[in-house]
């Protein structure tokens, strides 16, 4: 069985939906609720609820024999101002979810962040110091300490982190304000026929922030190659690449044939002093122990994510 939390979440779900594709079937879903008109076209064996399945996991009531778990569930609210609730359900619901890995030997593949590396730097090597600047970078972080004080100790652990950049693709819309800004603006431009862009500070001009943007289908790509590699440690999952917000928003003003009109807003002050103005991913030690696949080209994730948004 191969166990795959988060399993309606916007990558879950991606992950789900290439597995099946694959071959898998004997799948164990764990999400927050059964969402069946999410789930009606995967191919599963069981949905737990996530407390229901720690519950099981921690008091060793769990019957089925587990080979993989992928773990993407989380409290992703980079806004969450309750510290002891995400510190709950991110750090101290992953680290039981390793214990028992580790106690039954399963190999583990976990969902890091690239917001551990803060908001000022532009060094986002995996060696880094790590700076993360809000309660939800916060638990990530402390996962990714605790996962390398293990390997410190155990070379041959089967734990793998993977600290994603800033993911777009289908199936992020239930994400509501914590979709990808391709998303926001693709909705914004085919709806009003203009966009809204944060003006520059700290350097840098109106709309010329950058990030790095990696497609959903990409970060699927990247799990599956990992379930099979024998390997362990913690790695970036970007393009290595970066894209200005003006950039996206005038190849979105592209794809439906209309007239560039961006115009430029203030920060929001709760957001000003912990923005990220700069992504980029380094894939040298993802490239060094072997994953060769090319990442998908900006433009060409936008044409086909507008695509996928206008059916």
């Amino acid at each position: 069985m191969i166990v795959v939390t988060g399993a309606t979440g916007f990558i879950g779900r991606n992950l789900v939906k290439k597995l099946n594709f694959i071959g898998y079937q004997n799948l164990i879903l764990v999400d927050k609720n059964k969402k069946n008109n999410i789930l009606k076209d995967l191919v599963y064996k069981k949905f737990y609820n996530y407390n229901r399945f720690i519950y099981l996991i921690n008091n060793s009531k769990f019957n089925y024999r587990i080979s993989l778990i992928f773990h993407l569930g989380a409290n992703s609210l980079t806004t969450e101002s309750n510290f002891p609730l995400i510190l709950k359900e991110n750090y101290i619901y992953t680290k039981n979810l390793i214990h028992y890995c580790l106690k039954k030997n399963i190999k583990i593949i976990y969902a890091s962040s690239a917001s551990v590396y803060g908001t000022n730097t532009k060094n986002f090597k995996e060696n880094s110091i790590l700076n993360p600047s809000n309660f939800y970078s916060i638990t990530k972080a402390l996962i990714d300490f605790y996962v390398l004080d293990i390997l410190k100790k155990n070379k041959k652990s089967k734990i793998i982190g993977l600290r994603y950049f800033n993911v777009y693709g289908p199936g992020e819309n239930k994400k509501k304000n914590m979709a990808s800004v391709i998303y926001h603006f693709n909705k914004q431009i085919s709806q009003k026929r203009y966009v809204n862009l944060f003006k520059g500070h700290n350097g840098y001009k109106d709309g010329e922030q950058v990030r790095d943007f990696v497609h959903v289908n990409d970060c699927v790509d990247v799990n599956i190659w990992f379930m099979k590699k024998k390997a362990n440690g913690i790695y970036n999952v970007g393009t290595g690449k970066i894209s200005t917000f003006n950039l996206i928003a005038k190849e979105i003003f592209r794809y439906y044939n209309y007239k560039n009109d961006i115009k430029y807003i203030d920060i929001p002050l709760n957001l000003k002093n912990n923005y990220q103005n700069y992504t980029k991913a380094s894939l040298s030690l993802l490239r060094r122990i072997g994953y060769k696949k090319k990442f998908t080209s900006i433009k060409d994730g936008i044409k086909s994510y507008s695509d996928f948004l206008n059916k």
